[in-house]
């Protein structure tokens, strides 16, 4: 499937990675069309977006990462704000795509032992919600974004796409659930379902909730003791940029259609390791301190992840880009930017 004819639908396109596939679209040249028949926020009469970003409904009017895009490129999307959890907005918003790519999702595992409820209805109604308006309108790609936090702390290594699931958060058990509502649908209805599975992402924009922005942040603004929780688990990091060209990739690729297929890096640190290499590029006297607050529950705490990257090599021949120190290097420019860095409130744990 060539994309560039494609109409489009990102959910989640306000937040990070998100809103990099956005822009990862556009430069792939996912752009307008000629068309006289147009309604959207910005309404002209010349050209049809051909990419279409849901957002989530808000009275601030704000867009997330999208506000921080230049004009040119905003002029080259159509902007829907609804609410995933909401079945009508999301058949509103998929009338017409060709392809979605589903990230619309609640992530951050603390908070998900806080409000797991809140996780029910985002995570699986949501993505009920975008299987039953694809079916509805025909739509030829449903690619659905699960976690590596599915698998659990690793029974072998690395992990391939045959691994047990096992549900040691509230967040990655809703996850488990939308992925499996995600192949009934494949299997029941021939909705053309793809199951897209990223492990550990990092890059510009990621939300303080995640270990590499806490780590930086923490520096960046001076402080020479970084709090962190558990530092012996180890995780598979993929740069931004290489996630988001694994799921245009697998969105062209006929043959993952009823698929679930990784996207890892296929190496593995330790977090003290890894915030270790951050504070040298930064401040090498900084050191690192235990906050019990940022720990996990002991069950819930996933020891191991480390990704299979051979089935993505084989169905799209995608593999990443970027080494974890070349994509720290990146992470850590981007939020020397002042006006990036005062969007962080750096001194307080993110739940």
């Amino acid at each position: 499937m060539d994309l560039t004819k494609q109409k489009i639908l990102v959910t989640g396109a306000d937040g990070f990675i998100g809103s990099h596939l956005v822009e990862g679209l556009l430069d792939k040249g996912c752009q307008a069309r000629e068309s006289g028949d147009m309604t959207r926020i910005r309404q002209t009469s010349v050209s049809c977006p051909q990419i279409r970003a849901f957002v989530h409904y808000n009275s601030f009017n704000s867009w997330g990462w999208l506000d921080t895009f230049p004009k040119e490129k905003l002029d080259k999307i159509d902007v829907f704000a609804g609410d995933i959890r909401d079945p009508n907005g999301v058949r509103k918003a998929m009338q017409g795509m060709d392809v979605v790519f589903h990230l619309a999702a609640l992530i951050a595992i603390p908070f998900s032992y806080h409000s797991p409820d809140s996780y029910v209805d985002t995570n699986i109604k949501g993505t009920l919600n975008v299987l039953q308006a694809a079916r509805d309108t025909g739509c030829k790609r449903v690619l659905i974004t699960s976690t590596s936090e599915v698998y659990g702390t690793a029974q072998y290594v690395p992990i391939d796409e045959r691994h047990p699931f096992q549900g040691q958060s509230p967040y990655s058990a809703t996850k488990i659930g939308a992925d499996r509502i995600g192949e009934s649908f494949y299997r029941s209805f021939n909705t053309p379902v793809t199951i897209v599975r990223p492990f550990n992402t990092y890059g510009p924009r990621q939300s303080a909730r995640a270990v590499i922005p806490t780590v930086i942040t923490q520096l960046l603004a001076g402080a020479t003791e970084i709090k962190l929780g558990s530092i012996h688990p180890t995780r598979d990091f993929n740069y931004v940029q290489d996630t988001v060209d694994g799921f245009m990739a697998i969105a062209e690729t006929q043959a993952a259609i009823g698929e679930e297929i990784n996207i890892a890096s296929q190496q593995e640190i330790s977090i003290g390791q890894l915030a270790r290499e951050i504070i040298d590029q930064i401040n090498p006297s900084a050191r690192i301190v235990s906050d019990d607050i940022r720990m996990r529950p002991e069950k819930s705490e996933v020891e191991r992840l480390l990704g299979s990257n051979e089935k993505i090599r084989r169905l799209t021949g995608w593999q990443p880009e970027y080494t974890l120190e070349q994509g720290i290097r990146e992470t850590i420019a981007w939020f020397r930017d002042e006006e990036n860095l005062r969007r962080y409130k750096w001194n307080l744990y993110n739940v």
